[in-house]
């Protein structure tokens, strides 16, 4: 009886080692990388492009993994890629094509193994001949909305979903932040409190998906524990291919430069807190009403 009973124990004690190896977090020795590992999703030009430059020189060890439908037509990657050939990893990703952006998720994880922000940075508001902000109801076209969601809010939130295992394994680890950041581009538009002036319903409503969607993705992070804060972000309106044809009535000094913008919105990435989970700032730091 005493033989059994210790048996028992012995077997028991066993199972508890091996429940708590498996409970066990993920040791920051067996990351390929002691640096940071940042990704930006639509890098190809603009506020995207310019994100992957400033990560590459503000930390001369950090990595950045810049991600674009096509990487090899981008003139201005290629000009990053040959500036900084052994930190800077080019890859494809197309974002209404959910194979795409596991195939990404895949050789992330193969090279480095885990992440420590991403950025979402794509976004559409007009296509020559294909797609324009709406003035009015009776311009709205179904094909617009779908287009604009699925680019804006839905690709997006796909990328968080395939990248979410590698920014858990990630967290804060060679950074100065505690947690990994997912910060996505919103825009102001997207806010339905501040919906004062009305038109322009494809791309609002866009955004304001995407901001319930990566509001729904923080709770979820947060009731998890997972080691990550999920941001929304307005860049204000910045000089790029984007807002160029709406450029005419907004004053000089509320016109960004893309240094100017990226600047202010890497200094709310790199001081977010546990608590700004789920937030919506503008570029000032600001939040803005859902």
């Amino acid at each position: 009886m005493q033989l059994s009973t210790q048996n028992s124990f012995m077997a028991s004690s066993r199972a508890t080692r091996v429940l708590s190896l498996t409970r066990r977090p993920f040791s920051s020795s067996s990351l390929k990388f002691d640096a940071g590992v940042s990704m930006v999703q639509g890098a190809s030009r603009g506020i995207g492009l310019e994100f992957v430059k400033q990560l590459l020189e503000k930390n001369d060890k950090g990595h950045v993994v810049a991600t674009c439908r096509n990487p090899d037509a981008s003139t201005g990657l290629a000009h990053l890629k040959h500036q900084f050939p052994d930190r800077l990893k080019l890859l494809p990703l197309d974002l209404t094509l959910e194979t795409s952006i596991q195939a990404s998720a895949s050789s992330v994880k193969e090279t480095y193994g885990h992440l420590n922000l991403l950025v979402n940075a794509s976004g559409i508001l007009s296509i020559p001949q294909v797609l324009q902000p709406e003035t009015s109801l009776n311009k709205l076209e179904k094909s617009a909305l779908m287009l604009t969601y699925e680019i804006n809010a839905v690709g997006p939130i796909l990328v968080i979903k395939h990248m979410w295992p590698l920014l858990k394994v990630g967290g804060g680890f060679g950074t100065e932040r505690s947690t990994a950041v997912v910060a996505s581009l919103s825009a102001r538009v997207g806010s339905i409190g501040d919906n004062h002036l009305g038109g322009w319903h494809s791309y609002r409503s866009s955004k304001t998906a995407l901001n319930q969607l990566s509001k729904t993705a923080a709770v979820e992070f947060a009731r998890k524990k997972d080691p990550i804060v999920c941001i929304l972000l307005h860049p204000g309106t910045v000089d790029t291919d984007l807002s160029k044809p709406f450029q005419k009535n907004v004053p000089k000094e509320k016109l960004f430069s893309k240094e100017f913008s990226v600047q202010k919105l890497l200094s709310i990435i790199d001081n977010v807190k546990s608590n700004d989970n789920g937030k919506f700032f503008a570029w000032d730091g600001q939040e803005i009403p859902w």
